[in-house]
């Protein structure tokens, strides 16, 4: 058996599965979220585990939350659309040039790029 099989939650706490073999009955905030669910405020029911490749051998955690317990997601609201869109609208507003850019301005600039790099917008 996997280090990570514990059904039981005697070693880890609460039960815990290696990745890919979470029983039925259980899926992560975003398997939730495909099947137009949220937890609902339910509590953490298992978690998978696994050594990540990427991360050079750190454990990975994913919650499961029950299915059974899991509520629909709340609609859309015309106040939360235009909050939505406020946010969106705000990044993409250069700060220098006070126009909205089209596309979200890069964090690394921290404005539209003719802003950033305006002798080369005069080359060209």
């Amino acid at each position: 058996m996997s280090r990570f099989y514990d059904p039981t939650g005697a070693r880890y706490g609460i039960p815990t599965f290696p990745l890919g073999c979470a029983p039925d009955g259980y899926a992560t905030r975003r398997q939730l979220r495909t099947r137009g669910l949220r937890p609902g405020g339910q509590p953490v029911a298992a978690q998978l585990m696994w050594r990540s490749r990427k991360a050079r051998g750190e454990i990975r955690v994913a919650w499961l939350f029950r299915l059974d317990l899991a509520l629909p997601v709340r609609p859309m609201t015309a106040g939360r659309w235009a909050a939505l869109a406020a946010a969106m609208r705000a990044r993409r507003t250069c700060p220098t040039c006070r126009r909205d850019a089209g596309y979200v301005l890069p964090t690394s600039l921290g404005m539209c790029v003719p802003c950033a790099y305006p002798e080369e917008q005069r080359v060209a």
